[in-house]
């Protein structure tokens, strides 16, 4: 078994871990080596992880119940991969690039838009797992943001102002900032904004950090344009270069985030002409940051 190395890649986010083969069960040492790994540094890359679907969900599960149903507005028939998976892809169902107008693309765009996964669920996401099993080289970088260095920056005054604030987070509102609003009945039910925590501590190391997304809509008793004023000068903040790792994708990296300390995401490529076949797994983070109406 080779020895696990952990290699920071900036000085508050990021890290390169090698000596982990995931084609292999993970000992439990292995899998607290990687949690540890994770509480320091947020995102982690793991270079050469040529990987099946099978291995990646069996990774995946070491680190909590699985999130399902990620691939918003795609209804089970029109789905590539099955329900544990999000496919990040610009692939339709058939495993062709997807049309300009394809439902499934359109909504995918939202990707492109900081955010973290699954904060318009009343329980959001812990880890998100990434394979790239056909990357591009010319766009299509992940960027990371780092909410505990951007809560750490923040002067008291705006510390203090925020501790308890509370937010609606649903697609709605992240789907609408581009225009989209092709939701049928019952997906604008299921979109039903949930609250989330603006701050929230993360369970292991103690470190506040900002909650903050594309999918926020108002803050709980604020005005709308208010609240969605502030909401932006935040994530302006938050989202500075010294706060942010890019990720330059090689073939079969794997990258892992933790989406309780970090906002993410992907920049524009020619999904038009061009295949990226990106496949994630996420796992439920302890339960809601707010009381639920």
């Amino acid at each position: 078994m080779a020895a696990i190395e952990v290699r920071p890649l900036t000085k508050h986010i990021g890290a390169r871990m090698t000596g982990v083969d995931l084609r292999e069960p993970l000992m439990p040492d292995q899998v607290a080596a990687v949690e540890r790994a994770m509480d320091a540094h947020a995102v982690l890359v793991l270079p050469g992880q040529d990987i099946t679907d099978e291995q990646q969900l069996a990774f995946t599960r070491n680190f909590g119940p699985l999130e399902e149903g990620a691939n918003s507005g795609a209804r089970d028939a029109e789905l590539r991969l099955p329900v544990v998976f999000a496919d990040v892809s610009n692939l339709d169902k058939e495993g062709r690039i997807a049309a300009r107008d394809n439902k499934k693309r359109m909504a995918a765009l939202g990707n492109r838009l900081w955010h973290s996964d699954a904060s318009f669920r009343a329980t959001p996401a812990r880890y998100s797992i990434l394979s790239g099993r056909v990357v591009t080289t010319d766009g299509g970088n992940t960027e990371f943001a780092d909410m505990r260095a951007a809560y750490d920056a923040l002067d008291d005054a705006t510390k203090a102002e925020i501790e308890d604030l509370v937010c609606e987070h649903s697609l709605i509102y992240s789907r609408g900032q581009l225009g989209f609003s092709d939701f049928l009945p019952d997906e604008r039910v299921a979109m039903t904004p949930v609250r989330q925590r603006l701050v929230r501590t993360h369970p292991v190391t103690g470190r506040k950090s900002l909650f903050l997304a594309a999918h926020i809509g108002t803050i709980v008793g604020w005005p709308q344009p208010e609240a969605m004023a502030f909401i932006r000068d935040l994530m302006e903040h938050a989202t500075q270069p010294q706060f942010v790792y890019v990720h330059r994708w090689a073939q079969h990296d794997l990258v892992m985030w933790d989406n309780r300390t970090t906002m993410h995401r992907v920049r524009r490529f020619d999904d038009l002409h061009v295949v990226r076949d990106m496949r994630r797994t996420t796992t439920r983070s302890e339960g809601p940051t707010a009381p639920q109406p």
